[in-house]
């Protein structure tokens, strides 16, 4: 469909329509817009900004990013469609590896998403995957050289059973999912609060011009994961509230 560019929610609707074209593709699996229109509705609660925690998650974000030794970035089918150029932009400002990770996993979606990363100019890693990870479904797969090995993740649009698995392994996770109350944003080492167009290039925007001294300083001073999270159910509340009076 056109959608017009002075509608409301523009972008909103333009990012509806990625999904569900990229759904008819095969890119993204059907359950993924189930998972799409789930984190819409916290948007419209958060008031489809970026808050400002969400906005030091994301300077933390790319300070963890700057300082690991080995950070890996898990893409997704929806994270593929939705935010390619920008993990493209985020892995040249901090040289991290980039992985495909399903849930629904099948070798077509795999090539895929890996060509519809490729073409943004993504250096997607490949290889054989392994059941690497705690885990009874096909998340459990990865590459030893790729998240098995790695000593941070990225992981947008996340399970939160692979969330926290990985930090169970001993790894640093930054998750971005708009439900403060998800098991993935309650296990992450960093979770941050926000839709995945605005938080990737905010990110990777922060991280291109970070020197690692700066990184360093940033993360001195990082707050602990409880106040990301209840920053992010205190402006659901207060607008809530505003709301009802």
């Amino acid at each position: 469909m056109t959608i017009p560019v002075d509608h409301p929610r523009y972008h909103s609707l333009c990012v509806r329509e990625s999904l569900a074209k990229a759904m008819q593709d095969g890119i993204v699996a059907p359950e993924g817009l189930c998972a799409h229109g789930r984190g819409e509705a916290f948007d419209y609660l958060l008031g489809e900004v970026t808050i400002p925690s969400a906005k030091k998650a994301e300077q933390c974000a790319a300070a963890l990013l700057r300082v690991a030794k080995h950070p890996v970035i898990s893409v997704n089918g929806n994270t593929a469609v939705l935010s390619a150029p920008d993990i493209a932009w985020l892995q040249k400002a901090t040289g991290a590896m980039v992985e495909v990770g399903l849930f629904h996993r099948t070798e077509e979606r795999i090539r895929m998403i890996t060509d519809l990363l490729t073409a943004c100019g993504v250096v997607v890693l490949q290889g054989e995957a392994e059941r690497l990870l705690p885990l009874s479904h096909d998340r459990a797969f990865c590459l030893r050289n790729g998240i098995y090995e790695a000593d941070l993740v990225l992981v947008p649009l996340e399970d939160g059973d692979r969330a926290q698995a990985l930090i169970e392994l001993g790894k640093e996770v930054i998750t971005i999912d708009l439900n403060p109350l998800s098991r993935t944003s309650r296990s992450a080492t960093l979770p941050i609060i926000d839709e995945v167009t605005r938080a990737m290039p905010a990110i990777a925007s922060y991280a291109a011009s970070m020197t690692v001294d700066e990184a360093v300083s940033i993360l001195s001073a990082m707050p602990q994961q409880s106040w990301f999270l209840q920053a992010a159910l205190d402006t659901i509340s207060q607008r809530l509230s505003h709301v009802l009076d």
